[in-house]
């Protein structure tokens, strides 16, 4: 924060400093103020200018995108623009639940280890049960079953600890499905394509650049918005890979350290 303040503040001067020149020589040569007036207009006007034609290449890649969307034939290319929305839909589902799962391993170690010399299991299981995810359950599941020995708790937690590696990679299957559809549904406008490439070429008779251009840009564009559709939810989805590994990691070390304070605890007890 002392870093943003200093910063602004040389700002702040510069521009009062910037300002307060300007102003004095304003002052001792009014005909140059003029000049610079007129000669300052010219820099705002190329940028009005610039910013007009980069809008209009924005709308002119709207218009291409929509022309290029209607040429590939625009029910088909829906069907497989569907794969996108449903496939995006769920990746960002299961990176904001897995963004959620992020638990301070230490902290909540640390907390149970007190919680557990200072009110026993009870105590424990209540600094579980206010912590929100996977790690915080699995320690919740393992020491409610503590009263049937240390063994038990052990086996809870590598049974629960599958239960809540299952609800880490859930709809990951349907993303992969989408990848493996999206290119399909592609290939399929591939086909369908140059089957209408040929049908015009046996109507016409003749074999030619116009007749067969239609069908060959349909097969084209269908296989090329495929194509970046499964692209696109791969890198999604294996980063949504890398989001669980690193869990799973986490519910490992975090359900071995627990199993230590257990341990230290149950001798301590029987003491």
């Amino acid at each position: 924060m002392k870093k943003v303040f200093a910063t602004l503040t040389v700002v702040a001067l510069l521009a009062f400093g910037g300002n307060a020149m300007v102003m004095a020589q304003d002052a001792a040569q009014p005909a140059a103020e003029e000049t610079t007036q007129v000669d300052e207009q010219t820099p705002v006007e190329e940028t009005v200018e610039a910013a007009e034609a980069e809008a209009g290449g924005v709308v002119a890649l709207h218009k291409t995108l929509k022309t290029k969307f209607i040429e590939g034939g625009a029910g088909f290319m829906a069907v497989t623009l569907l794969c996108l929305v449903f496939g995006l839909a769920l990746c960002i589902e299961r990176i904001i639940y897995l963004s959620l799962s992020k638990t301070n391993t230490s902290a909540l170690l640390k907390n149970v280890e007190d919680a557990l010399k200072e009110g026993g299991i009870e105590k424990a299981m209540e600094v579980c049960r206010e912590t929100r995810g996977p790690v915080a359950s699995i320690f919740y599941q393992g020491l409610s079953r503590y009263d049937e020995g240390v063994d038990v708790v052990e086996k809870t937690v590598a049974s629960y600890g599958g239960v809540q590696l299952g609800l880490l990679e859930k709809n990951l299957s349907w993303i992969t499905l989408f990848i493996a559809i999206a290119p399909s549904l592609g290939f399929m406008g591939t086909i369908i394509g140059m089957i209408a490439a040929f049908d015009k070429i046996q109507q016409v008779g003749d074999i030619s650049a116009t007749v067969v251009a239609g069908g060959i840009k349909v097969a084209l564009l269908t296989t090329l918005l495929g194509l970046v559709i499964a692209i696109v939810l791969q890198i999604f989805y294996n980063y949504i890979l890398s989001l669980v590994e690193g869990l799973v990691n986490e519910m490992e070390d975090a359900s071995i350290s627990l199993l230590d304070i257990v341990v230290e605890y149950d001798k301590a007890q029987k003491k």
